[in-house]
């Protein structure tokens, strides 16, 4: 039976793809063979030797020490897509939430409690300072084409907004689901010069880091206003406050919340709210226990961020997996051993990520634990198991 940690409450419907009679799930398990977690920090916490994945039910893990994981042969999962629909309905909210001055509005309006029958004359005489563009014939700027940014401008062209898109790292799946109304930019600056309205869908790396800074928004629109639902460090924080004083940009609508940002009465921050749904957190928990059963009994790798995708499907025999380094000769030291031991390869699958790699193999018959036990004892290689 497999051995699974939950550090974070999941979804029951997750929870559920993990039949009972084959897994044991708790929040306290003696040599889990997998963890499912959500925003616990992972960092502080001792591997245990029998753990061989951790599935993330989200996009993010930086709460995971994917270095660590590596190093022990601990594959890492994450769940791209599962809360993009969640987060592109927040993006359209903060569309209007950025032009139209609503959430201003709502808080001046509170203020006239107490007025009595003087709140609707009030009112007229006061809504002229609350009054903002539509989104219409306007054009969205996004950055970032992935499951979350291709929502987002289809569902953009769908309310009547010209989208121009620049990502340079387009997929041919992402790119079958983009509205062919779409238009490219074939730089950031083509795109930050048309757009009336820029939103950014990109991960957080060390390139990323700061794109949207002084020179960024020097190149922007006089009164573009700026969308930032993927990760707070993608803005330069002194840098959006000096756009906004100097009106370079109109508003600055985020999902990263800072003090510096709440005190600016141009910016609205949002607490973080992105994925807050239960559609998403069911969907995020459905499908990080399906990469993990998936992984657990099989063999098969699909959205981890430190090793190769690689699937050979159901494993209906013995199969040995190999996570190992990248290096030349590993392949055929891995498959000598095989050969060495009089073992038939009947198929096999390698995949490269970085510098490391996965090896599958499929063998005609029995398989046993010597094999695997030379083969882990090879210089580069990382964790065999046999299924």
């Amino acid at each position: 039976m497999y051995q699974i940690q939950t550090l974070n409450k999941i979804s029951k419907k997750g929870l559920a793809v993990l039949d009972s009679n084959s897994y044991n799930v708790a929040e306290e398990v003696k040599n889990p063979d997998g963890i499912i977690l959500r925003s616990f920090k992972m960092h502080d916490m001792e591997l245990p030797s029998s753990l061989r994945a951790v599935a993330r039910a989200g996009a993010g893990v930086n709460n995971i020490p994917i270095d660590k994981c590596t190093e022990n042969g601990i594959v890492v999962f994450n769940t791209p897509g599962a809360n993009a629909n969640a987060v592109k309905e927040l993006v359209i909210a903060a569309l209007l939430l950025s032009s139209r001055k609503i959430v201003q509005g709502i808080e001046w309006a509170k203020t006239l409690v107490g007025e009595g029958d003087a709140v609707s004359s009030l009112i007229e005489k006061g809504k002229s300072n609350f009054a903002g563009p539509e989104i219409q014939g306007k054009t969205l700027g996004v950055v970032g084409l992935g499951a979350i940014g291709v929502r987002v401008a289809n569902a953009a062209h769908h309310l009547g907004m010209d989208v121009v898109g620049f990502d340079p790292f387009l997929s041919v799946d992402a790119a079958w689901h983009l509205t062919r109304f779409a238009h490219k930019a074939n730089s950031l600056d083509e795109l930050l010069a048309k757009a009336d309205y820029v939103t950014v869908h990109v991960p957080a790396t060390p390139s990323t880091k700061g794109m949207f800074n002084s020179e960024a928004f020097a190149n922007m629109k006089k009164g573009a206003r700026l969308l930032n639902f993927s990760r707070g460090e993608l803005v330069d924080e002194n840098d959006v406050q000096a756009a906004l004083e100097s009106g370079e940009l109109a508003s600055y609508i985020t999902d990263f919340a800072s003090e510096a940002l709440l005190k600016n009465e141009k910016v609205i921050c949002l607490p973080h709210l992105g994925a807050s749904t239960p559609e998403s957190e069911e969907n995020c928990a459905v499908m990080a226990a399906n990469e993990l059963k998936d992984f657990l009994e099989n063999g098969n790798i699909k959205n981890s961020v430190n090793f190769p995708n690689c699937d050979m499907g159901k494993a209906e025999g013995a199969r040995v997996t190999v996570l190992h380094k990248n290096v030349p000769s590993m392949i055929k030291n891995i498959t000598d051993v095989f050969a060495s031991r009089g073992v038939n390869i009947a198929n096999m699958l390698n995949k490269s990520k970085g510098d490391n790699a996965y090896t599958m193999i499929d063998v005609d018959g029995k398989c046993d634990t010597a094999l695997v036990d030379q083969i882990e004892a090879m210089t580069d290689v990382i964790k065999v198991t046999l299924l």
